[in-house]
């Protein structure tokens, strides 16, 4: 009897596995979307809905080449500008206000209530008024911005500072460790993953504050793009705006995780 020995030349076929594909980074996302715009374009041509109500996806795509990719590109740099330097205005202004309220507590029982009023006025209520009192340019639409998304990174900063385990708190102090430190390098550490959630809460948040800032006044951006398209009644111009502040949306808050990933990714919670 002859024993022959296996071919290992050949590669064994494996089929890939359909839930690893889908366990994949964003693939789950991306098949959802493409689904909900499937369906959105069966339900438009099927049910015959007129397009001043809800017009056809492949209708609002057909309007991104009329418009033209120079004119596309003005209105979406005007409105990032503005998002992202309100944006970085509010961290400015947010991320020491709250380290001020975690290191007083008569400031905290004072301003704090002074924040919530603040944010319970509605921005589009007082937009007209900060217009009119900074003028015409960037200056008052960058304003609108930072009072919008100013809010959550103040409060999960604070949070954040005030969760550091106080037995760390009594060692720093008993070894005479200045406030600083204290700050740097226990208070802060603890409160990189609340600070990056209210990151990427304000990040979208901006994109709005642009966008109400573009509708009070403005010559350009997405949002005064909407504006003109609704007024002259091109649905389908309105909904490819409406896409675009989306898709800038999910490109900035995807830029914060990136962020996260790689400048602290002892920050992100472990994979179980």
């Amino acid at each position: 009897m002859s024993l022959s020995m296996p071919d290992f030349t050949k590669p064994e076929s494996k089929r890939p596995d359909p839930r690893r594909i889908l366990a994949a980074p964003g693939v789950a996302a991306i098949l959802t979307i493409l689904g909900t715009v499937a369906l959105w374009e069966l339900a438009a041509r099927t049910l015959d809905i007129p397009s001043y109500l809800l017009p056809a996806p492949s209708s609002i795509f057909s309007t991104f080449p009329s418009i033209g990719a120079e004119r596309w590109m003005g209105h979406v740099w005007a409105t990032l500008r503005v998002a992202l330097l309100g944006f970085a205005l509010a961290i400015a202004i947010a991320i020491p206000l709250a380290i001020a309220l975690v290191r007083s507590p008569a400031l905290n029982r004072t301003l704090y209530p002074l924040l919530v009023i603040v944010q319970s006025t509605p921005v589009v209520a007082i937009a007209p008024i900060i217009i009119v009192v900074l003028g015409a340019g960037d200056a008052p639409r960058i304003v609108i911005t930072t009072l919008i998304c100013f809010f959550p990174l103040v409060v999960s900063t604070a949070t954040g500072l005030a969760a550091t385990p106080p037995e760390l708190i009594e060692l720093s102090r008993s070894l005479r460790a200045p406030a600083f430190r204290e700050i740097t390098q226990i208070r802060l550490p603890f409160a990189v993953p609340y600070v990056f959630s209210a990151l990427k809460i304000s990040v979208t948040l901006a994109v709005i504050g642009a966008v109400v800032a573009e509708f009070c006044a403005s010559d350009a951006g997405v949002g005064y793009f909407i504006q003109f398209s609704t007024s002259m009644f091109k649905l389908p111009q309105a909904w490819a705006g409406l896409f675009v502040l989306a898709a800038m949306s999910l490109a900035l808050f995807q830029a914060v995780s990136w962020a996260q990933k790689l400048l602290f990714p002892w920050s992100l919670p472990r994979k179980r």
